[in-house]
């Protein structure tokens, strides 16, 4: 089977877990006898081709101009997308269809699909009406929110990566529930054990004191994933667990007033608002973390969560979205109020303060951690959700 696959996000470029999904599961369709063919707007000095088993990576140079939003530069960066597929078609093709993640590249998956008579399927990874809350703002948000109810009419099949996430697709864009497929993300352990296997003692010396207990998130810093909620619970959580250590790492547009508040609050001491880390810090900082928080206010999966449990950290998550779903309360974790300072700083005190407990809760997510979420159950879905497509498109005259 060979596959046309569109994806704003690829390595080196990644954000967020949309990102970090491409990357996982390419090689994992690769391995399972898929020919991919990833094209993707290049950044930096990325080679432009890059060849593995059954996977070319295709980087497209993205028009050079300013723009007004976002929307805009995603928008002419497709007709570069689409002029480079005409090109990977004529050269690779046939294809058997094309897979396309979320909105910004759909305008090139959506041409394409039309010219080349191919089966489209969609992998919804977040929408712009869920982050605001079931509201869309005129405007980008309107425009965004309209290609993201074309990409999904426009789709043989839509993926979602949890249950909320179906819901969203189907309440948001009115998309027929048997036309959906729930298929989870997963999370790969092996860069979290080689973390582990380091001597991490002065790596470790750098945010915290032997005697502390370092707290630990990861992420975007922006409104949705809720680490002001974090931020403001530090001082109920000192009261009662003085040795706790705050560790945020991530950059974004609510960085700045993050640290701000962190020096009004008189937090200095205790929160470490780090910035951008690369991947290896990321890693190393789950090994030696005690506690790993994800506040979300909005969260459509919740991959650094998967990614605690796969480090084998004790995890609170608000109990948000899919969070809900891929952490079950005292089981794998504890859920706490979406932004309810208080619910979040008893998370925090209950697992610092019952590391049997909390250990328990360990185990008990990293067996999810192998038996549900890992790439190859996660391609070999995705693989069936391919071969009915092309079954049923070999059955119409389309």
């Amino acid at each position: 089977m060979r596959v046309l696959m569109l994806s704003w996000e690829y390595p080196p470029n990644v954000v967020g877990g949309l990102g970090k999904h491409v990357a996982e599961i390419v090689p994992a369709l690769a391995a399972r006898d898929v020919e991919v063919h990833l094209l993707t707007p290049r950044i930096g000095n990325a080679p432009s081709v890059e060849f593995y088993d059954n996977l070319i990576v295709h980087r497209v140079d993205r028009p050079f101009a300013e723009y007004a939003d976002f929307y805009g530069e995603a928008w002419h960066t497709n007709g570069r997308i689409e002029q480079a597929a005409d090109e990977v078609i004529d050269r690779y093709g046939p294809f058997d269809l094309i897979h396309n993640h979320d909105w910004i590249t759909s305008f090139a998956a959506v041409a394409l699909k039309g010219r080349y008579k191919l089966p489209l399927v969609a992998t919804v990874h977040a929408t712009e009406r869920g982050r605001g809350h079931g509201h869309v703002s005129d405007g980008q948000p309107r425009l965004i929110n309209d290609a993201e109810w074309r990409l999904t009419y426009e789709a043989w099949r839509v993926i979602v990566c949890t249950q909320y996430m179906q819901r969203e697709v189907l309440d948001y864009f009115g998309t027929p529930a048997d036309k959906t497929d729930v298929i989870p993300n997963g999370v790969d352990p092996t860069p979290f054990i080689k973390a582990r296997q380091e001597d991490l003692t002065a790596f470790r010396s750098r945010f915290a004191l032997p005697h502390e207990k370092i707290v630990y998130s990861v992420g975007r810093i922006v409104h949705e994933k809720g680490i002001e909620t974090l931020v403001r619970s530090a001082p109920q959580v000192l009261a009662q667990t003085p040795e706790a250590k705050f560790v945020i790492a991530g950059k974004g547009p609510e960085l700045d007033r993050l640290r701000w508040l962190v020096g009004d609050m008189g937090l200095a001491s205790k929160v470490m608002l780090l910035g951008f880390i690369s991947d290896e810090d990321r890693n190393r900082l789950f090994a030696v973390a005690d506690c790993a928080v994800f506040p979300s206010l909005y969260e459509p999966f919740g991959i650094v969560a998967l990614e605690a449990m796969a480090a084998r950290v004790p995890v609170v998550v608000s109990e948000m979205g899919g969070l809900r779903e891929v952490v079950e309360h005292a089981e794998t974790g504890i859920t706490i109020y979406p932004g309810s300072v208080d619910s979040c700083a008893w998370g925090i005190v209950h697992t610092l303060n019952h590391p049997e407990w909390a250990e328990m809760r360990v185990a008990n997510a990293y067996q999810k951690v192998e038996t549900v979420y890992n790439w190859d159950t996660i391609a070999s879905q995705t693989v069936d959700v391919y071969r009915r497509v092309v079954a049923e498109r070999a059955k119409t005259d389309w």
